[in-house]
Parts: structure tokens; C-alpha cells; sequence
């Protein structure tokens, strides 16, 4: 039901019931290369494309998700994704293989939280029994499209960031809780478009800390809950540029999150000796790194409660071309082990 203005809470709470988490040669040699499922030791993926690469790592980790539930693709009512390519084709292409009826979104990098949270809604009020939902992107195929192709060998800034290649999945539908505890989506805050008139399309973290901020303190407000009822509370993107100032705007706000509560997945997903400037972006960053990492320290005990905020900025290579600045959006979803 709508909490507030911008939340909605499942009261039937939907269950992530399985996961399918794929990564690249780059994420198999990070410090969460034991929470993927699969990685390949290439880009290509054996594909004469990197788009088409893109397709076949949404295609495994769909595959792996449904594995796990011993499902076929007719048990399932709908697929849920998306990507940063144009017109989002390699999670259509996908589509077009497993033949689920379909759901294309774009969000940029917090299209892995809004897929969740329409997915968690059609499953609490019986939309759906079960739905495959998630997202993905590819280092190469982002860097073609809205920078330069990596043949190209240009030299990028330190608050740049290193794009995810990867897909995380998850088949989230209605489960009986006698059967013991699982996470399980309990609301959902649906962000606001912001844009504070950054233009540097290498400064992602800077301009997207607002909106993850906006949408983290509305989350509060909506559910009349303080950062204490968390475990951990984690965004999508931010990196080494856009945490801080994510921090400094919660302190400016006086809502306090503590230090060491407040992670990032794309600080998360690579290391100190991996060449990755700021740190990880991408779609695939908080897929990846929820449905892989973050689930299993859940179902080890180690948190209990997460709060999961993607952030996501709307650009595009028309829009950058023609001096816009860049709107941002953050989308939030609570998962709770219950």
C-alpha cells in the first residue's frame, strides 16, 4: 500500500527465492568473485560484439536463477529489466530468448531497484506469482556508447568510474513462510528526478549523491522510521567521489547515518589493486553485488535489515552533446531476512 507519498510497503512481503549473479574477467578477480555464480575470463563472451556479450551474461544469470528453483521459463508470469544500451536492446534480445512476457525499464544504474520494486508490488498484490527481475551492463559496450571505445585508450580523469560487466537476477514471488526465513522485500521508495546543474559526464558520483540522499530521507519520512532500524544502508554507485558527499548532505540534513553503516556497492565490488579510479558503476553494480554479496551475509546473519539505494543518472550522448546538465534518480527497496 502507499506509505507517505513516494513509498509503497508489502505487507505479504515477496521473497527473493533465488538469485543468478554473472560477472566478467575483471569482477572474477575482485574481492567478491565468491558471490558470482559464473564469470567469464572475456569480454567477447564469444560473441563478435560487445552488445551481444551483454545479451548472453542476462541470459546465464536468468538461466542460473531458475536453475536454483528447478523452474522452466512458462513457470514464470513476467520478466522485469534493463540496461544502459540504446533502446536497451540486449535485455529485449534476452527477451526475445526466454520468451517471458516482458517488461523493458530504464533508470540508468538504479534500473536494478526499479525493477525490484514494480516486481515486489505486482507479487504482493497478486500480479504475479513469480517474476524474474534484475539488470545488467558491459564495461566495453558502456564505454563505446558514452565515452570511447576502449580501443581508443584515452585517459580518463580519477572521478571516473570503472562500469560494472556483469547481470544480477533474482526470482522474487509469494512464499510460504513456515518454510523457513528468507529475504524478503518490504518496501519500496520511488525516487525524484534531481539535478543540482552538473555537467561532467566522469563526475557520476557527485551528481547522483543528491538523489540518493533525496529518496534515503523520504524513505524515512514515509515510514516514520529512523537509519537505526537498518543494518546496513547501501548504495548503488556513489564510489569514492559521491559518498562523502552523501554523508556531509546527511549531516547538513541531520539525519544520522553512521560511518561504517553506510556502504556503496561500487566501493565494494573492486579493490585498492584493481585500476579503477573512483570505483565501480553500472547497472550490474548493485544487481551484482545485492543479489550475490549482500544475500548471502544476509543469510549468513550477518544483517538483518538492508536498505538498498541505486542511483541512476539520466543521460545520454545526445544530451551531454548538446551542454545538458545531468538530471539523477535514486530508488530504494528494504529487504528483510524474515
Amino acid at each position: 500500500m502507499l506509505t507517505g507519498t513516494q513509498t509503497w510497503t508489502f505487507p505479504n512481503h515477496p521473497a527473493i527465492l533465488s538469485t543468478g549473479v554473472v560477472g566478467g574477467p575483471f569482477e572474477k578477480n575482485g574481492p567478491l568473485k565468491e558471490d558470482f555464480d559464473k564469470c567469464f575470463d572475456d569480454l567477447w563472451i564469444e560473441q563478435n560484439s560487445y552488445e551481444k556479450a551483454q545479451k548472453v551474461l542476462i541470459e546465464e544469470a536468468v538461466q542460473v536463477a531458475l536453475q536454483k528453483q528447478e523452474l522452466k521459463e512458462k513457470d514464470i508470469q513476467f520478466f522485469i529489466g534493463g540496461d544502459l544500451i540504446n533502446q536497451i536492446t540486449p535485455t529485449s534480445f534476452a527477451a526475445r530468448t526466454n520468451q517471458i512476457p516482458y517488461l523493458g525499464l530504464f533508470s540508468a544504474c538504479a534500473t536494478s531497484m526499479e525493477s525490484l520494486a514494480l516486481t515486489a508490488f505486482l507479487v504482493n498484490y497478486m500480479g504475479a506469482n513469480k517474476v524474474v527481475t534484475g539488470a545488467s551492463s558491459h564495461n566495453a559496450a558502456t564505454e563505446k556508447q558514452f565515452r570511447y571505445p576502449t580501443e581508443y585508450g584515452g585517459q580518463k580523469p580519477p572521478t571516473a568510474q570503472w562500469t560494472v560487466t556483469g547481470a544480477g537476477f533474482a526470482i522474487v514471488g509469494k512464499s510460504d513462510s513456515s518454510k523457513g526465513p528468507l529475504p524478503r522485500v518490504t518496501s519500496a521508495t520511488i525516487g525524484k528526478v534531481t539535478d543540482l546543474g552538473i555537467s561532467d559526464p566522469y563526475n557520476m558520483g557527485g551528481a547522483m549523491a543528491p538523489a540518493a540522499v533525496d529518496t534515503i530521507e523520504k524513505h524515512f519520512q514515509d515510514r516514520s522510521i529512523d537509519p537505526g532500524y537498518y543494518d546496513l544502508i547501501v548504495t548503488g554507485d556513489l564510489a569514492k567521489i559521491g559518498r562523502p558527499i552523501a554523508l556531509e548532505l546527511f549531516q547538513q540534513k541531520g539525519i544520522n547515518i553512521r560511518e561504517e553503516q553506510f556502504k556503496d556497492c561500487g566501493l565494494l565490488i573492486y579493490d585498492e589493486n584493481q585500476p579503477v579510479q573512483a570505483g565501480g558503476s553500472g547497472p550490474a553494480c548493485s544487481a551484482t553485488v545485492l543479489y550475490g554479496h549482500l544475500l548471502n551475509e544476509m543469510k549468513k546473519g550477518t544483517y538483518k535489515r538492508i536498505l538498498l539505494v541505486a542511483t541512476g543518472a539520466l543521460l545520454s550522448p545526445l544530451s551531454f552533446q548538446q551542454k545538458e546538465t545531468i538530471p539523477c534518480i535514486a530508488h530504494a527497496c528494504s529487504i528483510e531476512y524474515l
